[in-house]
Protein backbone atom coordinates (compact mmCIF):
# COMPACT_ATOMS: atom_id res chain seq x y z
CA UNK A 1 0.00 0.00 0.00
CA UNK A 2 3.07 2.46 0.47
CA UNK A 3 3.89 2.78 -3.10
CA UNK A 4 0.36 3.77 -4.28
CA UNK A 5 -2.52 5.00 -3.02
CA UNK A 6 -4.70 1.99 -2.14
CA UNK A 7 -8.62 2.34 -3.43
CA UNK A 8 -10.70 3.08 -0.86
CA UNK A 9 -14.34 1.84 0.11
CA UNK A 10 -16.22 4.42 2.33
CA UNK A 11 -19.54 3.19 4.01
CA UNK A 12 -21.75 5.62 5.82
CA UNK A 13 -22.81 8.61 4.20
CA UNK A 14 -24.02 10.75 6.61
CA UNK A 15 -23.50 14.31 8.28
CA UNK A 16 -19.86 13.14 8.71
CA UNK A 17 -19.25 10.50 5.70
CA UNK A 18 -20.31 12.95 3.33
CA UNK A 19 -17.29 16.18 3.86
CA UNK A 20 -15.35 12.90 4.53
CA UNK A 21 -15.63 10.84 1.43
CA UNK A 22 -15.88 13.85 -0.32
CA UNK A 23 -12.60 14.98 1.07
CA UNK A 24 -10.97 11.49 -0.04
CA UNK A 25 -12.12 12.41 -3.35
CA UNK A 26 -10.40 15.64 -3.39
CA UNK A 27 -7.38 14.11 -2.12
CA UNK A 28 -7.53 11.79 -5.54
CA UNK A 29 -8.25 8.75 -3.95
CA UNK A 30 -10.26 6.53 -5.94
CA UNK A 31 -13.60 5.55 -3.88
CA UNK A 32 -15.60 2.78 -3.86
CA UNK A 33 -19.27 3.91 -2.08
CA UNK A 34 -22.49 2.56 -0.47
CA UNK A 35 -25.26 3.42 2.16
CA UNK A 36 -28.33 1.89 3.34
CA UNK A 37 -30.45 4.84 2.09
CA UNK A 38 -28.88 4.88 -1.19
CA UNK A 39 -30.21 8.53 -2.44
CA UNK A 40 -27.34 10.25 0.04
CA UNK A 41 -24.91 8.57 -2.21
CA UNK A 42 -25.43 10.99 -5.29
CA UNK A 43 -23.62 14.20 -4.24
CA UNK A 44 -20.48 11.10 -3.97
CA UNK A 45 -20.87 9.65 -7.21
CA UNK A 46 -21.27 13.28 -8.58
CA UNK A 47 -17.68 14.19 -7.32
CA UNK A 48 -16.37 11.04 -8.47
CA UNK A 49 -17.32 7.94 -6.18
CA UNK A 50 -18.08 4.31 -7.82
CA UNK A 51 -21.59 3.62 -6.37
CA UNK A 52 -21.51 0.01 -5.23
CA UNK A 53 -24.49 -2.38 -4.89
CA UNK A 54 -23.70 -4.00 -1.61
CA UNK A 55 -21.00 -3.62 1.43
CA UNK A 56 -19.81 -6.87 -0.52
CA UNK A 57 -19.04 -5.59 -3.47
CA UNK A 58 -17.15 -2.57 -1.59
CA UNK A 59 -15.19 -4.91 0.38
CA UNK A 60 -14.08 -7.26 -2.64
CA UNK A 61 -12.85 -4.39 -4.87
CA UNK A 62 -11.46 -2.33 -2.31
CA UNK A 63 -7.99 -2.42 -0.14
CA UNK A 64 -8.94 -0.22 2.84
CA UNK A 65 -12.72 0.17 4.29
CA UNK A 66 -13.77 2.80 6.03
CA UNK A 67 -16.77 2.81 8.09
CA UNK A 68 -18.62 6.26 8.82
CA UNK A 69 -21.78 4.36 10.42
CA UNK A 70 -24.38 5.19 13.63
CA UNK A 71 -23.84 3.01 16.02
CA UNK A 72 -22.58 -0.16 18.08
CA UNK A 73 -25.26 -2.40 16.10
CA UNK A 74 -25.27 -1.39 12.74
CA UNK A 75 -20.88 -1.41 12.86
CA UNK A 76 -21.52 -5.04 14.16
CA UNK A 77 -23.98 -6.09 11.63
CA UNK A 78 -21.88 -4.79 8.94
CA UNK A 79 -18.60 -6.55 9.98
CA UNK A 80 -20.36 -10.16 10.94
CA UNK A 81 -22.87 -10.26 7.63
CA UNK A 82 -21.01 -8.70 4.88
CA UNK A 83 -17.15 -7.72 5.73
CA UNK A 84 -15.63 -10.84 7.10
CA UNK A 85 -17.18 -13.12 4.44
CA UNK A 86 -15.72 -10.81 1.61
CA UNK A 87 -12.75 -9.61 3.17
CA UNK A 88 -9.10 -11.11 2.29
CA UNK A 89 -5.13 -10.98 4.30
CA UNK A 90 -4.02 -7.63 3.73
CA UNK A 91 -6.50 -5.23 3.46
CA UNK A 92 -7.79 -2.83 6.38
CA UNK A 93 -10.48 -1.87 8.45
CA UNK A 94 -10.63 1.81 9.45
CA UNK A 95 -13.45 2.34 11.50
CA UNK A 96 -14.50 6.18 12.13
CA UNK A 97 -17.65 5.42 14.05
CA UNK A 98 -17.88 5.52 17.83
CA UNK A 99 -18.95 2.79 19.21
CA UNK A 100 -18.14 0.36 22.27
CA UNK A 101 -14.86 -0.60 23.20
CA UNK A 102 -15.77 -3.85 23.57
CA UNK A 103 -17.39 -4.45 20.60
CA UNK A 104 -14.72 -3.16 18.53
CA UNK A 105 -12.18 -5.75 20.07
CA UNK A 106 -14.25 -8.33 19.37
CA UNK A 107 -15.23 -7.56 15.97
CA UNK A 108 -11.75 -7.26 15.15
CA UNK A 109 -10.58 -10.61 16.27
CA UNK A 110 -13.60 -12.00 14.52
CA UNK A 111 -12.58 -10.19 11.44
CA UNK A 112 -8.66 -11.41 11.58
CA UNK A 113 -9.94 -14.69 12.20
CA UNK A 114 -12.31 -15.02 9.40
CA UNK A 115 -10.20 -13.14 6.50
CA UNK A 116 -6.74 -12.08 7.84
CA UNK A 117 -7.74 -8.55 7.78
CA UNK A 118 -7.04 -5.60 10.03
CA UNK A 119 -8.66 -3.05 12.24
CA UNK A 120 -7.69 0.29 12.99
CA UNK A 121 -10.96 1.89 15.46
CA UNK A 122 -10.22 5.64 14.49
CA UNK A 123 -13.67 7.40 16.01
CA UNK A 124 -13.25 11.25 15.45
CA UNK A 125 -14.05 15.00 17.44
CA UNK A 126 -14.44 18.32 15.39
CA UNK A 127 -18.09 18.39 14.45
CA UNK A 128 -19.13 18.46 10.29
CA UNK A 129 -17.07 21.63 10.34
CA UNK A 130 -14.15 19.79 11.10
CA UNK A 131 -14.86 17.23 8.82
CA UNK A 132 -15.56 20.20 5.91
CA UNK A 133 -12.42 21.68 6.66
CA UNK A 134 -10.11 18.42 6.99
CA UNK A 135 -9.25 19.48 10.80
CA UNK A 136 -10.17 16.61 12.49
CA UNK A 137 -8.74 14.91 15.83
CA UNK A 138 -8.50 11.38 15.63
CA UNK A 139 -8.02 9.04 18.12
CA UNK A 140 -7.17 5.78 16.63
CA UNK A 141 -5.97 1.97 18.36
CA UNK A 142 -4.16 -0.46 16.14
CA UNK A 143 -1.04 -2.15 15.57
CA UNK A 144 1.58 0.36 14.61
CA UNK A 145 2.02 -0.89 11.00
CA UNK A 146 -2.17 -0.49 10.39
CA UNK A 147 -2.13 2.90 12.25
CA UNK A 148 0.35 3.83 9.58
CA UNK A 149 -1.53 2.90 6.81
CA UNK A 150 -4.21 4.90 8.29
CA UNK A 151 -2.20 7.85 9.00
CA UNK A 152 -1.67 8.12 5.47
CA UNK A 153 -5.13 7.54 3.78
CA UNK A 154 -7.11 9.62 6.46
CA UNK A 155 -4.16 12.89 6.06
CA UNK A 156 -7.50 14.24 4.55
CA UNK A 157 -9.23 14.66 7.08
CA UNK A 158 -7.55 15.44 10.00
CA UNK A 159 -5.30 18.07 11.65
CA UNK A 160 -3.97 15.02 14.75
CA UNK A 161 -4.27 11.59 14.46
CA UNK A 162 -2.79 10.14 17.94
CA UNK A 163 -2.23 6.19 18.36
CA UNK A 164 -3.20 5.72 21.51
CA UNK A 165 -2.58 1.97 21.98
CA UNK A 166 -3.89 -1.20 20.71
CA UNK A 167 -7.71 -1.90 19.33
CA UNK A 168 -10.12 -0.05 21.06
CA UNK A 169 -8.29 2.56 22.39
CA UNK A 170 -9.23 5.13 20.31
CA UNK A 171 -12.70 3.95 21.38
CA UNK A 172 -12.15 4.33 25.03
CA UNK A 173 -10.21 7.92 24.11
CA UNK A 174 -13.38 9.09 21.76
CA UNK A 175 -15.53 8.62 24.91
CA UNK A 176 -13.19 10.47 27.30
CA UNK A 177 -13.68 13.27 25.00
CA UNK A 178 -17.55 13.12 24.59
CA UNK A 179 -17.74 13.05 28.62
CA UNK A 180 -15.69 16.76 28.52
CA UNK A 181 -18.19 17.76 25.76
CA UNK A 182 -21.16 16.95 26.97
CA UNK A 183 -20.77 18.12 30.47
CA UNK A 184 -19.48 21.29 28.74
CA UNK A 185 -22.34 21.57 26.87
CA UNK A 186 -24.94 21.34 29.56
CA UNK A 187 -23.25 24.12 31.68
CA UNK A 188 -23.03 26.34 28.69
CA UNK A 189 -27.02 25.48 28.25
CA UNK A 190 -27.79 26.49 31.71
CA UNK A 191 -25.46 29.90 31.95
CA UNK A 192 -26.48 31.00 28.63
CA UNK A 193 -29.86 30.88 30.48
CA UNK A 194 -28.96 32.59 33.57
CA UNK A 195 -27.09 34.90 32.28
CA UNK A 196 -30.10 35.75 29.62
CA UNK A 197 -32.83 35.81 32.38
CA UNK A 198 -30.63 37.95 34.59
CA UNK A 199 -30.60 40.95 31.44
CA UNK A 200 -27.53 40.64 30.41
CA UNK A 201 -26.66 40.05 26.51
CA UNK A 202 -25.82 36.29 26.24
CA UNK A 203 -24.39 36.99 22.64
CA UNK A 204 -21.40 38.83 23.88
CA UNK A 205 -20.38 35.80 26.62
CA UNK A 206 -18.37 33.78 23.85
CA UNK A 207 -16.87 37.39 22.67
CA UNK A 208 -16.34 38.39 26.69
CA UNK A 209 -14.79 34.53 27.28
CA UNK A 210 -12.56 34.38 24.79
CA UNK A 211 -9.12 32.94 25.32
CA UNK A 212 -10.08 32.70 28.98
CA UNK A 213 -9.68 29.77 31.08
CA UNK A 214 -13.41 29.48 30.64
CA UNK A 215 -13.09 29.32 27.12
CA UNK A 216 -13.90 26.56 24.49
CA UNK A 217 -15.02 25.58 21.30
CA UNK A 218 -17.87 24.37 22.29
CA UNK A 219 -18.67 27.70 24.24
CA UNK A 220 -17.68 30.26 20.66
CA UNK A 221 -20.11 27.53 19.05
CA UNK A 222 -23.17 26.75 20.72
CA UNK A 223 -23.28 29.09 23.02
CA UNK A 224 -23.87 31.97 20.51
CA UNK A 225 -26.35 29.39 18.49
CA UNK A 226 -27.87 29.07 22.11
CA UNK A 227 -28.32 32.77 22.94
CA UNK A 228 -29.77 33.27 19.46
CA UNK A 229 -31.72 30.65 19.71
CA UNK A 230 -30.28 28.99 15.96
CA UNK A 231 -30.74 25.68 15.72
CA UNK A 232 -30.70 24.76 12.42
CA UNK A 233 -28.50 24.09 10.00
CA UNK A 234 -28.24 20.44 12.59
CA UNK A 235 -24.68 20.02 13.01
CA UNK A 236 -24.50 17.15 15.47
CA UNK A 237 -27.19 15.03 17.02
CA UNK A 238 -28.50 14.84 20.66
CA UNK A 239 -28.94 11.16 20.33
CA UNK A 240 -25.26 10.70 19.12
CA UNK A 241 -24.22 12.39 22.29
CA UNK A 242 -26.37 10.84 24.74
CA UNK A 243 -25.16 7.32 22.21
CA UNK A 244 -21.63 8.26 23.80
CA UNK A 245 -22.00 9.15 27.08
CA UNK A 246 -24.04 5.95 27.75
CA UNK A 247 -21.24 3.63 26.38
CA UNK A 248 -19.46 6.11 28.62
CA UNK A 249 -21.32 4.65 31.64
CA UNK A 250 -21.08 1.38 31.18
CA UNK A 251 -17.55 1.40 30.80
CA UNK A 252 -17.30 3.31 34.08
CA UNK A 253 -19.43 0.10 35.50
CA UNK A 254 -17.05 -2.67 33.79
CA UNK A 255 -14.22 -0.47 35.07
CA UNK A 256 -15.70 -0.03 38.56
CA UNK A 257 -15.15 3.99 38.50
CA UNK A 258 -17.72 6.50 39.29
CA UNK A 259 -18.79 9.03 36.78
CA UNK A 260 -21.64 11.62 38.27
CA UNK A 261 -20.97 14.33 36.34
CA UNK A 262 -21.04 12.15 33.15
CA UNK A 263 -24.21 9.80 34.46
CA UNK A 264 -25.63 13.10 35.67
CA UNK A 265 -24.96 14.23 31.76
CA UNK A 266 -26.81 11.52 30.21
CA UNK A 267 -29.90 11.96 32.27
CA UNK A 268 -30.41 15.22 31.23
CA UNK A 269 -29.50 14.11 27.33
CA UNK A 270 -32.04 11.05 27.98
CA UNK A 271 -34.67 13.75 29.14
CA UNK A 272 -34.04 16.10 26.50
CA UNK A 273 -34.48 13.35 24.04
CA UNK A 274 -37.64 12.39 25.29
CA UNK A 275 -38.76 15.74 24.76
CA UNK A 276 -38.88 15.04 20.85
CA UNK A 277 -34.90 16.33 20.16
CA UNK A 278 -32.95 13.61 19.76
CA UNK A 279 -32.78 14.22 16.05
CA UNK A 280 -31.79 17.99 16.81
CA UNK A 281 -28.62 19.64 17.62
CA UNK A 282 -27.53 19.64 21.05
CA UNK A 283 -27.86 24.01 21.04
CA UNK A 284 -31.27 22.76 21.67
CA UNK A 285 -30.34 21.76 25.12
CA UNK A 286 -30.68 25.42 26.19
CA UNK A 287 -34.14 24.50 26.18
CA UNK A 288 -33.98 22.40 29.45
CA UNK A 289 -33.65 25.92 31.35
CA UNK A 290 -36.44 28.13 29.38
CA UNK A 291 -38.82 25.93 28.73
Amino acid sequence: MADKKPTLGFIGIGLMGLPLSLRLLDADFSVNIWNRSAEKLQPVAEAGGRICSSVAEVVQSSEVIILCLADTAVVESIVRKDIAANGAPGKLLIDLSSIHPKNTRQLAALLYENCGMGWVDAPVSGGVAGAEQGKLAIMAGGSAANIEIARQVLAPLYSQLTHMGEVGCGQITKICNQMIVSCNVLVIAEMIALAKQAGVDATQIPVALAGGFADSKPLQIVGTQMATETFEPVQWRVKTLLKDLNLAVDLAIQQGNAIPMSALAAQLLQLHGKQGYLEQDPATLIKLFTS
